[in-house]
């Protein structure tokens, strides 16, 4: 169905649909903003989730590529006023009521055009980060005016630090379901180092694939850290949704590093009790505490 046939309110319907569907972790964080900032939240959600469908779902690489550059084009139909998609039609006043960024949206997009080119297998660390700043730190830079945050750098080191923790924590847990897929996010020159393959095939029995894994972990730590350095200034109630999600990720991290780098080890998970514990802590946390 077009935006034409749509009320906005149906839009909005559908992002809080595609939201409800997707069951994604991100979805306890977006509850607890107020209806406008919610709304908003599930636009974006559902935009990039239906890009990221694009890219992971069945077709061949130039079907995934026409569905992506079609949603360039949606984007530019959104800043000018005249979206044809309903995620296009919940977007059009989000966009304009926060001030989204029209180049957030496309890096968005990139992103999942790094998929759907490839699969991604062994990327240099420029393109690895490249990657992460495209699927995570983007995400992150909509979100925030939509939070309520200031617009600074100290916000956008929030944002973009964050992003890299998640991503990184992310590719850290799926690494074999990631092979499964023909795809190795892991970096060339970190590959390398340990002496590990560069094909998805053999990369889950490594040997020196421990060895990558715990360099990744020291990479997001750091970012975890830079996350935390940004938000001494900056008012943690604000940013409450990240927080939820930096809680969650941080103890996937924790789980991983807790139990060992080594190979054959099943993907590890977060129990509902926790996650909500994590909620809790984090809901009324002051912008101070760490770890």
């Amino acid at each position: 169905m077009s935006a034409t046939e749509l009320t906005l309110d149906e839009a909005r319907r559908h992002a809080a649909e595609t939201v409800r569907r997707s069951k994604t972790s991100f979805g306890a964080g977006m509850r607890i903003l107020s209806r406008e900032r919610r709304e908003a939240m599930y636009a974006i959600y559902a935009f990039c989730r239906e890009v990221d469908d694009i890219a992971d779902e069945g077709g061949d690489r130039d079907t995934k590529m026409a569905g992506l550059a079609e949603w360039r084009r949606e984007v530019d139909r959104i800043f000018a006023g005249a979206p044809q998609t309903p995620t296009g039609l919940a977007l059009k006043d989000v966009v304009r009521r926060f001030g989204l960024s029209r180049e957030e949206f496309v890096l968005v997009i990139e992103g999942m055009e790094m998929d759907a080119a490839g699969p991604v297998v062994a990327p240099s660390l420029d393109q690895f980060l490249a990657y992460t700043r495209r699927a995570a730190g983007a995400v992150g830079m909509l979100s925030m005016p939509v939070f309520g945050a200031p617009r600074n750098k100290t916000a956008d080191d929030f944002a973009l630090s964050l992003g890299d923790a998640l991503q990184m924590t992310n590719i850290l847990r799926d690494i074999e379901q990631d092979a499964d897929d023909g795809r190795l996010y892991l970096p060339r020159e970190l590959l390398e180092k340990h002496g590990c393959p560069m094909t998805p095939d053999d990369i889950v029995d490594a040997p020196g694939l421990p060895s990558v894994r715990e360099e990744i972990a020291r990479m997001a730590r750091e970012k975890f850290a830079a996350t935390r350095a940004a938000l001494a200034d900056l008012d943690w109630r604000v940013l409450r949704p990240a927080l939820l999600m930096m809680g969650v990720y941080e103890r996937y991290l924790d789980k991983m590093t807790a139990r060992g780098w080594a190979n054959g080890q099943p993907r590890v998970t977060i129990s509902k009790l926790e996650k909500l514990m994590i909620a809790a802590r984090w809901f009324f946390a002051p912008k101070t505490r760490s770890g």
